[in-house]
């Protein structure tokens, strides 16, 4: 069937849905065009999913109309997968195709080796875990032609390789001018902002819409908020830090789209840095000394896998550390042993004598589904430190959107978003002055996480993070490690992109590495192709050596800079003595940015042995 010649895909007039005497929808319009990159936004429970079914014509609404064009090829993929648990991956994805014909299609293997690495094609699909019933749905949809694909959470259980991946086949795929559309509807900003160029925010009942993806979108909205003068001052706050965050932007980070919108630009100004890395630095000693968590020569071995092999490493007060790698690398393993809930095979991990761990794991427990919000926190009366002041539990739940008859819902009548903010807020109270945070966005929307990351920003202790949103990682850490799975935890200096680029030369699943279920390309050696290969791994071996030189510097210096961190709170009333310690902190953080500029020249240069 032929695409449809019309530039209008789906047109959208006055449509209301409500549930109940809930109005989800009220006289929406709005159309997707040829060559729209749509992301879709908003509070979890405000409608997204509803307006999504609508556009792919699996709902109708109550009132109003949805028309679509002749011929208009669509597809869903909905946050619950239709799969037959009888048939296989192959059959699901490929469906009778022959190998060599799929094979020899650049797209469809491009999706097959990456979405479905390490899976196999002749699995059934009933034993498969959730995440591989996420990527077997995917797959399905990516290997097949449609003029509007329509995805509804599609980085849920993917790791950050494959988001990455994914994000730029979309782009690819959907690139203006090819007559498609794209609509996704996800709370992972960096994946909005890589991907699409328009947003639509759902929101009481309607839905507003802006050019350009996540940085655009905040940028917008923050100017709609200053016209309409709601008053709301938190969320106007808030919104100030997001903008100024992503105006300044980290290092990893891509160029940003420019806006000509003076008087948003105007609001953030004056916004400083998100966090005062120095004075958090020195609360954060004065609550957990010198020493917080040591890991010498530790070995953890699971499944015949050595998922640390010797690793030895130390963490100081106040260091913020996000941990990647890709999925059963053994991430959580790792927060287990940082939490004393595993000990190592072999090794010592030490802690702190004055470390009182906080941990968010990934499931809901702990949570009695009878009780009410407000019980839950009642239950606890504690309160929460950030920014240099407290936060009692009332004010913790209002911030976190527990207001109204959400205060007193029962539990087990709550979205799984509003459980899991419940289960956040929980760990805040209980005044930890080390969080492992593991999977922390996880069914938390946008409006929350800015939240989230706003209250970290003043949280004085220190900071472990195991996540795949590469926006939160960058947002509320400092310094990235990596967990490959192969032993080794390493700290990157160029953060998620430095992973990124390991990821790739590894043959990871950020690649195009060969999948399980297909037959890897045949090799041909000669002596020539012989004596090429001992040479580059010779040259390997060399610059292998000297990032691991590097590394070892590096580590010293973070030593160094932890001590002096310490001193400088011990002494913050010896004036005299502060301005030395401080001269030496300036004199060490420049060794340092030159051993990072060294570590990321060789690194690129064993990327130029690889190639």
């Amino acid at each position: 069937m032929s695409s449809p010649q019309s530039a209008n895909l789906v047109t959208v007039e006055a449509v209301s849905v409500s549930f109940g005497f809930k109005p989800v929808l009220a006289g929406v319009s709005l159309g997707v065009s040829a060559g729209d990159r749509i992301g879709v936004v908003g509070r979890n429970g405000g409608g997204k999913s509803t307006l999504v079914t609508l556009l792919a014509g699996q709902s109708q609404p109550q009132s109003g109309r949805v028309a679509r064009a002749r011929g208009l090829r669509t597809d869903l993929l909905g946050q619950q997968d239709d799969l037959d648990p009888g048939s296989t991956v192959r059959t699901v994805v490929l469906g009778k195709a022959a190998e060599h014909v799929w094979a020899s299609d650049p797209q469809a293997r491009d999706v097959v080796q990456t979405l479905l690495a390490g899976l196999d094609l002749d699995a059934v699909i009933g034993p498969l875990s959730g995440g591989e019933r996420r990527r077997t749905a995917l797959a399905r949809l990516l290997v097949r032609d449609q003029d509007l694909l329509i995805l509804d959470e599609p980085t849920n259980h993917l790791d950050i390789e494959v988001i990455s991946w994914l994000a730029g086949h979309l782009a690819r795929r959907f690139a203006t001018g090819r007559g498609r559309g794209l609509v996704v509807v996800t709370h992972d900003r960096w994946f909005l902002d890589a991907v699409c160029d328009r947003t639509w925010e759902v929101h009481d009942a309607t839905v507003s819409a802006y050019d350009g993806g996540y940085a655009a979108y905040v940028l917008a909205r923050a100017e709609r908020d200053r016209q309409a003068a709601t008053g709301q001052a938190k969320r106007t706050q808030l919104i100030r830090k997001e903008l100024a965050w992503l105006r300044r932007g980290p290092p990893a980070r891509t160029s940003k789209p420019q806006f000509r919108i003076d008087a948003a630009n105007a609001l953030i100004d004056a916004e400083p840095e998100p966090r005062d890395s120095l004075a958090l630095s020195r609360l954060a000693s004065i609550r957990l000394g010198k020493k917080v968590l040591e890991l010498e020569n530790v070995s953890v071995h699971r499944g015949g896998r050595n998922l640390l092999d010797g690793v030895t490493a130390r963490f100081g007060p106040g260091d913020r550390i996000g941990i990647l790698g890709p999925n059963g690398a053994g991430k959580t393993t790792l927060l287990a042993l940082l939490s004393a809930e595993l000990e190592p095979d072999a090794g010592r991990v030490e802690r702190g004598s004055t470390v009182a761990v906080g941990q968010l794991t990934q499931g809901l427990g702990a949570l009695d589904l009878r009780r009410t919000p407000l019980q839950t926190v009642e239950d606890i009366g504690r309160v929460a430190v950030s920014g240099g002041g407290e936060l009692g539990g009332g004010q913790l739940l209002e911030r976190f959107g527990f207001i109204g008859d959400r205060l007193v819902t029962p539990i087990r009548d709550l979205s799984g978003g509003e459980r899991r903010r419940l289960q956040v807020l929980r760990v805040l109270l209980d005044q930890p002055n080390v969080l492992l945070l593991d999977e922390p966005t996880n069914d938390l929307d946008i409006d929350t996480l800015t939240v989230l990351e706003d209250f970290l920003d003043g949280w004085p202790g220190s900071l472990f993070v195991v996540s795949h949103d590469r926006y939160f990682l960058e947002r509320v850490c400092d310094h990235i490690w990596a967990l490959p799975g192969d032993g080794t935890f390493t700290m990157l200096p160029g953060g998620v992109q430095d992973y990124l680029a390991r990821s790739s030369g590894r043959g990871g699943s950020g690649g195009s590495g060969a999948n399980s279920g297909s037959r890897p390309a045949a090799s041909v050696s000669t002596p020539a192709t012989g004596a090429r290969d001992s040479g580059r791994a010779a040259q390997r071996r060399t610059v292998g050596k000297e990032l691991a030189r590097i590394e070892r510097q590096l580590a010293k210096v973070d030593a160094r800079e932890n001590l002096l961190h310490a001193e400088l709170a011990e002494h913050a009333s010896d004036f005299t003595r502060v301005s030395t310690l401080d001269a030496d902190l300036r004199a060490l953080l420049a060794v340092k940015a030159r051993l990072e500029e060294d570590w990321l020249q060789t690194a690129a240069d064993a990327e130029t042995v690889d190639d």
